[in-house]
C-alpha cells in the first residue's frame, strides 16, 4: 500500500476549496437560463442538483462534486469524495444510481495511491447501491477526486432549498467544526483518535438520514458543505422568502473545534462564507469569535439541514437519532423580517 500523504500534495482541502458563494453568484450572473417546463430545479436556484421530469413518476436528479484531498490515506480521501458526492441526490430526496469518475492525478502519486483512491469511491458507491460505470482522468499538479451522479426522485416528492415555511423546525444530522480540524490536522494539532472520528463522520453517507425524513412532512432540505452551516442557511431563508433562526448555544459541533479555531487554525474558505452572508445577517447577542468561526466553517461530506413541519419536528429528531446515530433541533423559520438570517 502507497505511503503517500496525499494532503500534502494539495494547497487546500475538500469543500474548503469551493469558490466562495458570493464570487460563483457574480460568475454565473448573465448566462443563459434555457427554459424547459420539464426542468424543475437548474443551476439558477443555487440547490443541490438539477432535477428534470422523466413522466409522472420520475425525475432525473443529476451532480457532480470533486475536490482536493482532505485525508492523507489515498483511500479514505475516495470514501470522503464520493460520500460527499452522492450527499446531494439524498438532499434532494433522491434515491442515486450512476455514477462516473472524476480525477485528477498528480505526477507524485504512484500507481497504488491511485487505485487506493478510485477503490474507496468504489466502495462507498457499492454501499450506496450506486454502479460507477466510467469517468475521466486528467494529469494536474494537485490530485482532485469526485463523482458526476444520477439519482431519480418521484416529481412530487423533490425536496428543495427554497422551500422553508414559517413555522418549520430546523433540524442538522452532523456536527460542524470539520474544516477547522482538518486545517489543524495539517499542523499536527489534533490526535489521531479525533481524525479518526471525523473520518467516520464524512465517510457515512446521508442516506439514513434521507430515508428518515421521507417518513415525515419536510418542507426543505439542503446538505452542508463548503458554504457553512451559515451559508447554507442564508440560501435556504433567501430562496424561500422567510427568515431563518439560529440557536448558537444548540448547534452541535466537535469541541475540539473550539479551542482551534480560537488558535487561528480556520479555512479560507471560512472567510469567504462570513463576507457573503454578513451583509444580511443580524447577530441577536454577543457570541464568541470561536462559535462565530464554526458557524461558517466549510463542511465537507457534511450533515443534511432540514425544515421540517412543525408537528413532526419531534417525531423526525427522535427517528434521525435512533436511525442515522445524530441529529440535533438548531434553529426555527419565521416570516420574512428586516434580516433573512438571525442567529440568537
Amino acid at each position: 500500500m502507497s505511503d503517500i500523504q496525499m494532503t500534502k500534495l494539495a494547497n487546500c482541502a475538500g469543500c474548503g476549496a469551493k469558490v466562495g458563494a458570493g464570487v460563483l453568484a457574480q460568475l454565473l450572473e448573465g448566462l443563459p437560463v434555457h427554459q424547459d417546463e420539464r426542468l424543475l430545479v437548474g443551476y439558477d436556484r443555487s440547490d443541490d442538483a438539477s432535477v428534470y421530469v422523466i413522466d409522472e413518476n420520475t425525475a432525473l436528479v443529476q451532480t457532480v462534486d470533486f475536490f482536493p484531498p482532505i485525508a492523507d490515506d489515498p483511500f479514505t480521501f475516495g470514501q470522503i469524495a464520493a460520500c460527499n458526492a452522492l450527499s446531494d441526490v439524498y438532499a434532494m430526496g433522491g434515491e442515486p444510481k450512476l455514477a462516473l469518475n472524476i480525477m485528477t492525478v498528480s505526477p507524485k502519486m504512484d500507481r497504488e495511491a491511485i487505485h487506493a483512491v478510485l477503490r474507496g469511491g468504489y466502495e462507498k458507491a457499492y454501499e450506496a447501491g450506486v454502479i460507477i460505470t466510467g469517468g475521466h482522468t486528467i494529469e494536474d499538479s494537485e490530485p482532485k477526486y469526485g463523482l458526476a451522479v444520477t439519482g431519480f426522485v418521484h416529481p412530487q416528492r423533490v425536496l428543495k432549498n427554497c422551500t422553508a415555511r414559517p413555522g418549520d423546525v430546523l433540524l442538522l444530522t452532523k456536527p460542524l467544526g470539520v474544516g477547522i480540524l482538518t486545517t489543524a490536522a495539517k499542523g499536527e494539532m489534533i490526535s489521531g483518535e479525533l481524525l479518526k472520528r471525523l473520518h467516520v463522520q464524512m465517510t457515512t453517507l446521508n442516506r439514513a438520514a434521507r430515508d428518515c425524513m421521507l417518513r415525515f412532512e419536510v418542507h426543505s432540505c439542503t446538505d452542508v458543505t463548503g458554504f457553512s452551516l451559515m451559508g447554507h442557511a442564508y440560501e435556504m431563508c433567501s430562496g424561500s422568502g422567510c427568515s431563518i433562526h439560529l440557536c448558537a448555544d444548540s448547534v452541535p459541533y466537535h469541541k475540539e473545534a473550539w479551542e482551534m479555531a480560537n488558535m487561528g487554525f480556520v479555512p479560507a474558505g471560512a472567510y469567504r462564507n462570513r463576507a457573503y452572508v454578513e451583509p444580511n445577517l443580524h447577530w441577536a447577542r454577543e457570541i464568541p469569535l470561536p462559535l462565530q468561526d464554526i458557524l461558517f466553517d466549510p463542511q465537507t461530506s457534511g450533515g443534511l439541514l432540514i425544515a421540517a413541519a412543525e408537528k413532526d419536528a419531534e417525531a423526525l429528531l427522535r427517528a434521525l437519532k435512533e436511525e442515522s446515530g445524530f441529529a440535533a433541533q438548531v434553529g426555527y423559520v419565521t416570516e420574512s423580517g428586516p434580516k433573512p438570517l438571525i442567529v440568537e
